[in-house]
């Protein structure tokens, strides 16, 4: 790791524990303006629920990190310290360090998908400076390249490690390019936006549409005759860090 990383996450993290560490993010999550306009009655509200027992059945299986990451031209630049990533997998106690499973450990035992959770309260949100990442009313936490000028407050203040940071020009590095998605440059970040251009044409998220198990499902919770409400309805989930008061609205059935 560069000296310049470095002098930045000890000077991030100093920072936070100076003032407080948690109770700062929970105090920009609670924030209601962090999602700059909240939801009228009868929007759309879209989450997504992760089912680990079939995530349990095809360990090993990247096909979700995969589609996303060539879907949205994520570079692959082959070293540890400069990696970006939109979804990728962590072991349970990683995912969930506040959390215990005791009664079936085999449905935790493998690795899981984790990606951006588009919180409610996004506290990326609200300390970006120039507006380059915000909220829209049916809960996708959006990016804009353009206007992100990579002081990489959003990556300071997101308690899920969700955002990745352009430490080099990542167009070489893409192995497959979709001309049909924006590439991004050297200096900005960049982390899953749910799949907005497909949504806009009618389509399921590509880690959606990519997974076999069915493991992964995308839909709206506003309504209460949607798949993932039934879901959320028939069986007990969980959700990262819910004690930081972001809500994340990806949920993990157990």
């Amino acid at each position: 790791m560069g000296d310049d990383r470095r002098r930045f996450l000890k000077v991030a993290g100093v920072t936070l524990l100076a003032v407080g560490g948690a109770p700062v993010l929970t105090t920009l999550a609670q924030d209601k303006s962090s999602g700059h306009g909240n939801a009228t009655a009868g929007a759309k509200r879209f989450a997504m629920v992760i089912d680990l027992k079939r995530c349990e059945q095809e360990q090993g299986c990247t096909l979700c990190s995969e589609a996303c990451h060539r879907e949205h031209n994520v570079p692959d630049f082959g070293n540890p310290k400069d990696e970006v990533k939109w979804i990728w997998k962590e072991t349970y106690e990683h995912a969930f360090p506040s959390e215990e499973y005791s009664y079936a450990p085999e449905r935790v035992a493998g690795p899981m998908p984790v990606m951006c959770n588009h919180c409610d309260h996004p506290p990326c949100v609200r300390v970006c400076p120039t507006k380059a990442t915000w909220k829209r009313d049916d809960g996708i936490v959006m990016m804009d390249w353009h206007r992100c000028i990579g002081c990489r407050y959003c990556m300071v203040a997101c308690p899920y490690s969700s955002r990745s940071f352009n430490w080099r020009n990542p167009r070489p590095f893409i192995k497959q390019l979709n001309a049909d998605f924006p590439t991004r440059t050297k200096g900005v970040v960049e982390k899953c936006t749910m799949c907005e251009e497909r949504l806009s044409d009618g389509l399921a998220p590509a880690c959606v549409a990519a997974c076999k198990a069915k493991a992964m499902t995308f839909g709206n919770l506003a309504d209460p005759n949607s798949e993932v409400r039934k879901l959320l309805r028939d069986g007990y989930a969980l959700r990262r860090n819910p004690g930081l008061g972001t809500l994340p609205q990806i949920y993990y059935l157990v």
